[in-house]
């Protein structure tokens, strides 16, 4: 007979004594469905353990992974959009932009800051989805142009982090003439010799792959990261023919010879770190 017997069926534990797991302990990956916790996801540069699938991340998360001890200085904080065409579609664009400061905390499409890495002095813009969709629009091609000029005055190695749908559509006109500012501005960056690095993460799209992201000295992304111009869906009506499966991943994208390298987020730190002492 077994030493213990239990008398009452079931788990009798009153309401006041239960305890339940905080908030935000675990982290389940949405490509694996496995779970790991957040805080191991985190020191994992937030790719999975188990199939390294890269979670989407803005510029606090890549800031924190490249600048050492994630210490930096911000460029143009405090910089926000106008209302240059008096837009509105579902709301007025002034709206929207206010109602998205107070849901993300940010100011715009991108955060720009200079620091060092692994000692090396860099100056970093980098995009943020969750801003309209990381759309690029005045402030946006402000704020990488004013970073450029910093690296310029500096003579400080530039790294973009580009994740966008494309231009700002309420910004029309506007959005698009950062295409040009921004490249202008690249050019100049080239004519003094400092080195340029294009990272492109999931998505990179739209006019912002039409313009700097793909304009760096070196064009490198993250394992399986969209890139593209325009849909798939769009590009079929247009040449009338079916694309190959995949045709905007990065790893086509490389194969066709417009990346030069694919870089496991983990890594990316070293291997640009790397990559700057070889060139400079």
């Amino acid at each position: 007979m077994s030493w213990f017997i239990r008398k009452e069926k079931g788990i009798n534990t009153p309401t006041e004594m239960k305890r339940e797991a905080p908030d935000g302990l675990w982290y389940q990956c949405p490509n694996c469905k496995k779970i790991m916790q957040t805080r191991e996801h985190k020191m994992n540069a937030y790719t999975c353990e188990h199939c390294n699938y890269h979670e989407k991340v803005g510029s606090e998360a890549y800031f924190e992974i490249l600048f050492d001890h994630n210490k930096f200085t911000e460029l143009d904080a405090s910089l926000t959009s106008a209302d240059p065409l008096n837009f509105k579609d579902t709301k007025a664009y002034p709206d929207r932009i206010r109602s998205t400061m107070e849901k993300t905390g940010l100011k715009d499409a991108v955060r720009t800051g200079y620091g060092r890495m692994n000692d090396l002095e860099i100056v970093i813009a980098c995009m943020d989805f969750n801003f309209i969709g990381g759309s690029m629009g005045s402030v946006v091609g402000e704020k990488i142009a004013r970073a450029i000029d910093h690296a310029l005055k500096n003579r400080q190695p530039f790294l973009m982090i580009s994740r966008s749908g494309g231009a700002r559509m309420m910004e029309a006109g506007f959005s698009l003439m950062q295409m040009a500012k921004t490249s202008a501005k690249l050019a100049l960056l080239s004519e003094a010799g400092i080195p340029y690095i294009s990272l492109l993460t999931d998505p990179t799209t739209g006019g912002v792959t039409a313009s700097y992201a793909m304009l760096g000295d070196f064009n490198i992304s993250e394992p399986e990261a969209l890139i593209g111009f325009a849909g798939p869906r769009v590009i079929r009506e247009t040449i009338g023919k079916d694309l190959p499966k995949g045709f905007q991943s990065a790893e086509f994208v490389l194969e066709h010879g417009f990346l030069d390298f694919i870089v496991d987020r983990k890594d990316l730190k070293d291997k640009l770190t790397s990559l700057l002492k070889m060139i400079q």
